[in-house]
């Protein structure tokens, strides 16, 4: 018993000195466990907060859109340049838009410079991959800058096609340790520009959802554009921004350049938004687009959640007498979690005549805000808060009765294909709806 007592004593003793040999080590790895859970919660906190507000009221209805001055202050506190003598050619769903580009890029004799969020595998693109490529084979000097978050599900050997053959293609804003702070901030822009000359933008991404003409829930509905005329430059200066971030080359020269053409009788001005700086431009924009409606607002967006502020300046121009119809997505958009969000507020929306209307057939993708009959805006710009405060976008404004003309024929042709929300549908949603609806709009500022 002696000896047995004596045996215990002793591993007693070593199990207590190794507790000891390895106990700064426990506490090291916990210290270190709680720095590494309070940076991330740092990280999270920096991309998830939004920068202070610069808007914080409601822009006052002044001035029609009909009226010049309306165009001389957009251009004032917007920073878009206005440009006369641009041609605008509107692009309905895949079967118009990726032949459009495809006719552009194979066009090409000097220069294609395109960025887009969406690159993704598939049948568009490869087809892409191809004439890009083929084009660089040429001599064309090809540059291809895709958003990191939004290519993800990208094939390599897609990229592989364009590099080997000369193209320049690089993911704007890709993760590492000295970007984790801008992680929220991406680059949502659609922009293609040939020979300085030629522009597209729009709400297409390079992938088969676009595919079709809108028939079915495999074919998203969504409209692109082709721009000519003195408003490319300021394209090409879009995509030149982003590049200069992403590579540190600067683009100048003719080839970039070239001497502004007249190509039509279009009154137009691209808009920018941009993260650190600058994300106030493109919300002021579209608040004293609203606030110059006189007759009718039309509004379609691919997401809707307006901030307070933008719920207010709508709900004003009710107050003004102004029609007010908005297109969006049903139960087959793509991201329910925003279909959600948006669904919380349009309460006060309906309550005041506000029509909303879901979109049918498939997935609705268009960004296109209409005012009375003489000025429409079109591009990547939602009006949500992730676009308005936390990514790079651009949107063309054009000035013309013709042109608007045209986009609200394409509205009402939309309109047809939805179906229209009553206030009395709304409020009798399932408590479970109401109660995730809710809890979605807690993340406005993210979606």
């Amino acid at each position: 018993m002696r000896a047995a007592g004596f045996v215990a004593l002793l591993t007693g003793a070593k199990q207590i000195g190794r507790r000891r040999k390895f106990s700064p080590l426990l506490r090291g790895l916990s210290y270190l466990a709680v720095a590494v859970v309070a940076g991330l919660a740092t990280l999270a906190a920096i991309n998830l907060t939004p920068e202070p507000r610069v808007l914080r009221t409601i822009v006052p209805h002044r001035f029609d859109a009909s009226d010049p001055q309306f165009a001389r202050s957009m251009s004032s506190y917007s920073l878009g340049q206005m440009s006369d003598a641009n041609a605008v050619q509107t692009l309905v769903n895949g079967d118009e838009i990726f032949p459009s580009m495809l006719q552009a890029i194979g066009a090409a004799r000097s220069s294609i410079d395109f960025e887009t969020y969406i690159y993704w595998s598939g049948a568009v693109g490869y087809e892409f991959a191809q004439a890009l490529a083929g084009k660089a084979r040429q001599g064309v000097e090809v540059r291809v800058l895709v958003d990191w978050v939004g290519s993800l599900p990208f094939d390599e050997d897609l990229i592989h096609i364009m590099t080997s053959a000369g193209v320049r293609f690089q993911r704007y804003r890709p993760i590492h340790w000295y970007t984790l702070d801008r992680v929220n901030n991406r680059t949502h822009r659609k922009l293609l520009v040939v020979d300085g000359r030629v522009a597209f933008t729009g709400g297409v991404g390079i992938a088969d959802n676009w595919r079709g003409n809108a028939r079915n829930p495999d074919e998203w509905r969504d409209t692109h554009y082709r721009i000519e005329g003195p408003a490319v430059p300021a394209f090409q200066a879009a995509f030149a921004e982003n590049w200069l971030e992403t590579t540190g080359e600067t683009l100048q020269g003719q080839k970039f350049y070239p001497p502004p053409e007249s190509a039509g009788a279009l009154g137009a001005q691209l808009i920018l938004s941009s993260q650190p700086n600058g994300s106030e431009t493109m919300e002021l924009m579209m608040l004293a687009a609203i606030a110059a409606a006189k007759d009718h607002l039309r509004i379609g967006m691919a997401y809707f959640v307006p901030d307070d502020i933008a719920l207010q300046q709508i709900l004003d121009a009710r107050k003004r007498g102004v029609s007010v119809d908005v297109i969006v997505p049903n139960a087959l958009t793509d991201v329910p979690l925003v279909r959600k969000g948006s669904r919380y507020f349009w309460g006060d929306l309906l309550r005041a005549g506000v029509r909303i209307y879901e979109f049918q057939p498939t997935m609705y993708h268009p960004k296109l805000l209409i005012v009375d009959d003489v000025w429409a805006s079109f591009g990547s710009t939602n009006l949500d808060e992730r676009s308005l405060r936390l990514n790079d976008e651009a949107s063309l404004n054009v000035y013309g009765r013709d042109f608007a003309n045209t986009q609200i024929d394409l509205f009402n042709q939309d309109l047809g294909r939805s179906r229209q929300i009553t206030l009395a549908e709304w409020e009798a949603r399932p408590l479970r709806e109401k109660i995730s609806d809710w809890l979605a709009s807690r993340l406005r500022s993210q979606l």
